[in-house]
């Protein structure tokens, strides 16, 4: 495995991290699989562990958490996150103080721990001032509840803008932003994003690396029963075009050549920017973690020739 910095922070995540988001909680996967594919990414050097309270409605805490306490607290980075809604209640949502450090404590709970590594602000929140969430977040990490905290799909203004306060303010800025970004949704992170993180020595870590498994080229024939895409509409409706198909089919030709498969491919060339902390997987088979771990090999391979017949296939 191998191992980076979050952003200029002295903490050292996988770079290839495991996700509870589509396949955690709810049922998704079978608690049996679902614990032998946690253990398997720690076994081959996982330390970083993504979840958050909305995912499974704090089921996939739960779940995460129930095998991640049978390791040592100081070999892992667990990762949670705070902004959706957990009920009806009017103010069990967004980035306010209350619902933030009323949040924290349930998140700790759920996962069996007395702390989070990192602590993500879920969205943008529009009702909530940013100097009050920046505070929350700032006496969290006063409290040791959580190390480090970030945001996931924030603008780079957004992101400027709450960085700008905690240096105003001498408040603990943000470590972590956490986009999508892959080679079929690239322009946000690589126009807007990492010209705001890189300078601030904030990092990324990208979810939906593999384009809701589009990548893999588990779709080049259509859609199947019991796929994800057959499952969630909206990353079929987003990922699954002509276009989208052609441009997977081509990318075949540049993984043979280079003895890999396409999502070790596609995980090295997003991890290939300097910016990138980790890329999160999701996975449903152990058989999938160990396929994708692999990616860190083909870095070396990823030549500037190599790349330039990415681009022509991507445009």
């Amino acid at each position: 495995m191998q191992y980076r910095h979050l952003g200029n922070a002295g903490v050292k995540v996988s770079s290839v991290a495991l996700g509870g988001w589509i396949n955690y909680g709810e049922g998704k996967t079978a608690p049996d699989a679902a614990q032998q594919v946690i253990k398997t990414a720690y076994e081959q050097g996982i330390n970083y562990f993504d979840i958050a309270d909305v995912y499974g409605r704090g089921e996939a805490e739960k779940e995460m958490g129930a095998v991640l306490r049978d390791y040592p607290r100081h070999s892992l980075v667990i990762a949670s996150k705070v902004f959706w809604p957990m009920s009806d209640e009017v103010n069990d949502r967004g980035l306010s103080r209350k619902h933030i450090m009323e949040s924290v404590e349930k998140s700790l709970q759920r996962i069996g721990t007395d702390y989070l590594d990192i602590y993500f602000c879920h969205r943008p929140d529009p009702e909530t001032p940013l100097v009050e969430t920046a505070r929350a977040m700032d006496d969290l990490v006063h409290q040791g509840k959580v190390l480090y905290w970030g945001t996931s799909e924030w603008t780079g203004s957004q992101i400027a803008e709450v960085y700008q306060i905690c240096e105003r303010y001498n408040l603990y800025p943000p470590t972590v932003e956490q986009p999508q970004y892959s080679m079929l949704y690239r322009e946000r992170v690589e126009q807007e994003i990492l010209p705001i993180t890189e300078p601030r020595g904030i990092g990324l870590v990208i979810f939906s690396p593999l384009a809701q498994g589009m990548l893999t080229g588990k779709y080049d024939n259509g859609v199947g029963e019991g796929t994800r895409f057959n499952r969630e509409t909206w990353a079929r409706d987003r990922f699954f075009t002509e276009e989208n198909t052609t441009r997977v089919r081509k990318l075949k030709e540049i993984a043979d050549d280079l003895g890999v498969t396409r999502a070790q491919l596609a995980l090295a060339w997003v991890l290939r920017h300097t910016g990138v902390s980790s890329v999160i997987i999701g996975a449903t088979r152990p058989e999938q973690v160990n396929d994708n771990v692999k990616a860190i090999e083909v870095s070396d391979k990823l030549t500037e020739d190599v790349l330039q017949r990415i681009d022509a296939i991507l445009g």
